[in-house]
Parts: C-alpha cells; structure tokens; sequence
C-alpha cells in the first residue's frame, strides 16, 4: 500500500473574483469546478486543475472573504509548485510575469531542475518546476483553453515545501506511517538546506520539500496561505486501510469523509501541518459533462434543496479576458 503521489493543495483567498481572474487569465488554468466549501456553504470552493480536472493537477481555493495578512513562518505548507513541461516553457512564464507585472524571482536550480518562484495577487507563494527530467509520476493534460499554448501549459502539481522548526517529528510520518521515501537533499541560494521526501513512483507529482527554520515563528495564515495538502490513494477500500494505520498510530482523524468528487481522511502531522488523503475517484465529471467543467455552480446532492438560498450569497465570477 503506497500512496501515489500529490492529490490536490487547497489554499485561501479574499477575493474569488481576482483568483478566478488570476489563475485562468494569467496562468492560463482551466476552472473544473465551481462549487462551495462543504463544511461551509457560504463561501466557494474553486478548483483549477488540467484539461480534465485530473487527480495529482488540482490547485484549490477557499474564498473567505475577511481573511487578513498572512504573516508567513513555521508549521506550515509554505509553497506550491506547478509542473510545466520544459525548461523552455520556464523561459515563455519569465516573460509572461514580466509582462504582467508578476512578482518573480529568476529561474534558478532546485534538486536537478529548473524553476521560477513567483507570487500571485495575494503573496502565495508559488514555484513553475520544469518536468523536462521527470521520469516520475506522469504529468496531466494540457489545456489551452485561456490564451496559453499546450507547450507551456501548467500540467499538475509539483513539490509540495513544508516549513517546521524540527525534522524528527515530521520525517517519522512521512516515512514511518506514510511510507515515503527521503530521496536526500539539497541547499537553497541562501545556503539552507532542503530535505526531499518522495512516494509513488516518485518524481515532480510526488515530492515534499522540507526545510527547517526553528527561528520562524508560527505562521498566522491568512489570504494566500495553504491550508492542507492532499496526498492520493487509489479508491475507497485503500483509503480505509489507510485510516485504520492513522488510528494505530494515535493520530486524531477526521475519519472518511464524503467529498463526492472523492472520499477523503484528514489528520494533522506532528507540527501541526494538515494533510488529507484523498481518492482519485470518481471524480469531476460525476456531476458535469467533461467539455461543461467549472461553468456552473455545482453542488453535492446534500447541498442540492438549498441551492437557491446559496447562491443568493455568492457573487456571480465574471469572465474577463486579458
């Protein structure tokens, strides 16, 4: 029993209408579903993702609409990556945030590939990763549907960067209780070093990056912070031998949990970082044709007699193109 690499990451916004603006005018993502966070009606729940919403591409986003500054620091999932397919497309994105006036740094090097670190709107932080030497986990597929050329498209998650104050702690989840492997390491241009932890078949899809600043603060989360990053597990039955390990090792659970794109188990590790595991299945077309994904509001059966009363609390997203 493995996990197969990164399910989703899910994020907060103040503003659904500038995320919307930002990751399909901008980088050029396709929206697969436009629903409302389950455990709160009141406020979307964004899914940007490839051409089909696949597992392993899906970019998340809560509105929440008074969220403040984050204060960014410890115990905390600190940065997202986006897997492109060259070291030539990393080129094609540092024009295009220059042309956009994006907050970037330069492409540089992390564990034998090329990047760009930028920042959206809000200060997530972000990272472009080229897949041009993955022989890991397969990417998604590409989508062209706003403005931006299949070769430069943005086809799926990559590493996923943890910041904690003490390695033991998280190392002995990821690689006593979930199995990943440490891969080794590798040192930032500011000289801290990074430890990588791999599952799967291992790869860009399937990565954790740790590095650990026991100086930092604890971070206060807010507009552009992660709020939990979710890991795949083929089906349901999986997914319960999955939850019995968690309850073995005495983690508080969520217990599986009915998403109904997928099914999911949330747990925290011990630095107070949130992880979920989710199923690939059955996915974003359950509710949508796959041509129609993302262009209505779509809502879980349980949600469906209220329909009328959540969307008289939303703001309608307004395509805008650039």
């Amino acid at each position: 029993m493995q996990l197969k690499g990164i399910h989703h990451v899910s994020a907060i916004t103040a503003n659904a209408q500038d995320n919307f603006d930002f990751y399909t005018n901008i980088l050029g993502m396709r929206l697969v579903k436009k629903t409302v966070n389950q455990d709160d009606p009141s406020m979307y729940h964004l899914f940007y993702a490839d051409e089909k919403g696949s597992p392993g591409t899906d970019l998340t986003f809560f509105e929440i609409n008074n969220a403040g500054h984050t204060y960014t620091g410890n115990n905390s999932i600190s940065t997202t990556s986006l897997r492109v397919g060259s070291d030539q497309a990393l080129a094609y994105w540092q024009d295009r945030f220059d042309q956009y006036d994006i907050v970037h740094d330069g492409i540089s090097e992390q564990f034998g590939r090329q990047v760009l670190p930028f920042q959206d709107h809000e200060g997530q932080r972000l990272i472009l990763v080229s897949d041009e030497t993955n022989t890991g986990v397969a990417a998604g597929v590409p989508w062209n549907g706003n403005g931006v050329e299949e070769e430069n498209a943005v086809i799926g998650l990559g590493p996923v960067h943890f910041t904690i104050p003490e390695l033991a702690p998280t190392k002995s989840i990821l690689t006593d209780v979930l199995g990943f492997r440490h891969e080794g390491n590798y040192s930032l241009l500011n000289g801290r070093e990074i430890d990588v932890f791999s599952t799967g078949e291992g790869g860009t899809g399937a990565e954790v990056h740790v590095e650990v600043r026991p100086e930092l603060q604890k971070e206060r989360p807010g507009r552009g912070s992660v709020h939990h990053v979710a890991f795949r597990v083929e089906d349901v039955e999986e997914l319960e031998a999955w939850r019995d390990v968690i309850r073995q090792q005495r983690l508080p659970n969520s217990g599986i949990v009915d998403r109904y794109y997928f099914q999911s188990l949330y747990f925290r590790e011990s630095n107070g970082i949130l992880i979920e595991l989710a199923t690939d299945g059955p996915g974003f077309a359950t509710d949508e044709n796959m041509e129609a994904l993302g262009e209505a509001l779509a809502l879980p059966p349980f949600l469906a007699d209220k329909r009328e009363e959540i969307e008289a609390n939303l703001t309608p997203l307004e395509t805008k193109h650039k």
